[in-house]
């Protein structure tokens, strides 16, 4: 059996039984289950399915985390978190991670005018953080909270901030919210993120800047508000050691402020960091995630105790760690590309080039102790075929008997060696390898597969007791190049050999729920999937807060065109059936519509 890795990146939240992909809660239910009790209801399409209860579990995991450290080392500082808004901001993801959070007080933080008025408006006790850059109208925002009841904290990223505070604080006379520094550490992390920390971090103040900003809040008597300095030195961090590197820097940052005289500055903000295990075929994280907060507590413990003051509260913004895995796309395969490659397309004459013949008593006499050579001589044979097809040796009709029979050759040995030479099969997978058309759109759905190569989980939810033999090329709907996930020979896909006009074939793409709802962007117009959550509720399963994709009316309003000029030219003069699909077509979704998909 095929596990697609899933010891590796499924922390045990799907198990494979029978066949099946299964949520590992309560009932189990197959995902394949899931995705028939949507189809029933018209919902067509890709799927994305959302797991509260695994984001739950991950609040859970990472507040125990870091209470075991603090008990291991008799740490007296607090714990505190904030989830990062721009992870993913969707009310359908957000709502239950808030009530989720509730009791650990897990708070959230925001990077925008927007981001701050949810966290405003729903986030009614916890802690708020406000990161990146900021105009007098944000910072007035933030002072507006504060006296609302929020627990705010403005992150100052430059002198400027500071200065509008002062100048707000002035100008409103309203209570000053709670100040952050945000610090530019010289170390930074590794990977892809690694550049949002490091010296040259577009984020931060330097030393001379952090003396400059505590003088400045000193001067204006403002000093009593500066209770926190933050730092992030990269996402899904795969090493620990520039953590512990960048968590010795702050600590002594954090301790010379509070000999300095800050006397209310009591926590440290280390960003996120915490890693997800992406990988399907090897694990890519050197570390456990209790190791993690250990080091935490343990590094900024001693320095405290070296330097003699108290030991900092810590918050952290792990974002892609809570919401990564809640989230699972799910799409059916429309078309494989070698449909066509059937006995029945052949087209032999009474007469034909020889090597045509040969691949012909090639396919009519294969067997299994014949397998794997007659397989390499098809191959050989028509290479050599259309060579003689460029020099004008053999027509059209030849070429298309050539590549049919080779392509029959290839099926009829895999079924003879996929279990005695699999290993041998895998050597010439760029041979043979399979496109599988699917229903969805790379650009809107995995935005990091195509912008930054970020690999995710894939795995059909079906068919797992049987061997999958295809080297398998992933295409998209859109008409785009770059909308293909490639074989990759080193990292290989192997899908499995299927009749799609007798039997359905879905993918699953897992731990999709960070960014990748956010970051997705409308190209040929193909705008989010339809979006459900699945709950679980005294071991019963339900159905919650189902989200349609978009209606291509809808969608054309999104992009500032007049949908009721589009109607009246549209609609007129056109006779009633027309008119009515029309209206069908502008009401439904963008999706492609097969008998299952």
């Amino acid at each position: 059996m095929e596990t697609y890795g899933i010891d590796i990146w499924g922390e045990n939240n799907f198990i494979i039984e029978n066949g099946l992909v299964k949520v590992n809660h309560a009932s189990k239910p197959a995902l394949i289950n899931l995705v028939k009790e949507i189809r029933e209801q018209d919902y067509k399409g890709p799927l994305l399915l959302r797991f509260p209860h695994l984001t739950q579990l991950q609040i859970d995991k990472l507040f125990n985390l870091y209470e075991n450290a603090i008990k291991e080392y008799n740490y007296q500082g607090k714990f505190n978190a904030v989830f990062p808004l721009k992870v993913n901001q969707l009310p359908n993801f957000l709502h239950p991670l808030i009530e989720s959070g509730k009791k650990y007080n897990y708070g959230l933080e925001a990077g925008s005018k927007a981001e701050l008025f949810i966290a405003m408006t729903y986030n009614k006790t916890a802690p708020i953080t406000v990161n990146g850059f900021k105009d007098k109208e944000m910072i007035h925002l933030g002072f507006i909270a504060k006296k609302m009841g929020h627990n705010i904290t403005l992150i100052i990223e430059g002198l400027n901030e500071l200065e509008i505070i002062l100048e707000v604080a002035r100008e409103t006379k309203l209570v000053c919210p709670n100040i952050g520094l945000r610090v530019r550490l010289f170390n930074q992390g590794g990977g892809v993120w690694a550049k949002s920390g490091g010296i040259d971090s577009k984020f931060g103040l330097s030393s001379t800047e952090i003396l400059e900003a505590y003088e400045m809040l000193k001067k204006n008597k403002l000093s009593g508000y500066l209770t926190m300095i933050h730092f992030h030195i990269g996402s899904s961090m795969t090493n620990i050691k520039p953590l512990k590197k960048a968590l010795k820097e702050s600590g002594h940052i954090y301790a010379e402020l509070k000999n300095l005289g800050a006397k209310n500055l009591k926590a440290i903000n280390i960003g996120g960091g915490l890693a997800v295990e992406y990988s399907q075929f090897k694990k890519s994280i050197n570390y456990s995630m209790q190791e993690f907060a250990n080091d935490v507590i343990f590094t900024l413990k001693n320095i405290a105790k070296q330097k003699n003051v108290d030991e900092p509260d810590i918050f952290t913004e792990s974002g892609r760690f809570i919401a990564a895995n809640s989230t699972v796309l799910i799409t059916p395969v429309l078309e494989l590309f070698s449909a066509e490659y059937e006995a029945n397309n052949l087209r032999l004459k009474e007469i034909n080039p020889p090597l045509i013949e040969e691949l012909n008593s090639l396919y009519n006499d294969i067997n299994s102790k014949m397998a794997l050579e007659y397989m390499h001589d098809s191959i050989d044979h028509l290479e050599s075929l259309l060579k003689l097809f460029d020099l004008g040796y053999i027509d059209l009709q030849d070429r298309s008997n050539a590549e049919i029979l080779t392509h029959l050759i290839i099926k009829k040995a895999i079924s003879f060696l996929e279990i005695d030479d699999f290993e041998e099969i895998k050597r010439i997978d760029n041979k043979i390898q399979e496109k599988y058309l699917l229903n969805f759109s790379i650009f809107q759905s995995l935005p990091d597969f195509w912008g930054i190569a970020q690999e995710f989980p894939v795995m059909p939810i079906t068919h797992l007791n049987r061997k999958p033999t295809r080297s398998a090329s992933l295409w998209d709907i859109t008409c785009d190049s770059d909308g293909e996930i490639p074989f990759n020979p080193k990292k290989p896909l192997y899908l499995h050999d299927v009749n799609l006009e007798k039997e359905e074939y879905y993918l699953a793409f897992f731990l999709v729920g960070a960014y990748q709802d956010i970051l997705g962007m409308k190209h040929n117009l193909f705008s989010h999937p339809t979006e459900i959550n699945i709950v679980f509720e005294d071991g019963n399963m339900k159905l919650e807060k189902i989200c349609e994709s978009q209606k291509i009316i809808d969608i054309l309003e999104d992009i500032d065109y007049d949908t009721d000029e589009i109607r009246n030219i549209l609609y007129a003069n056109v006779d009633k059936e027309t008119y009515e699909i029309l209206d069908k077509y502008l009401n439904d979704n963008n999706y492609l519509k097969t008998t299952w998909s």
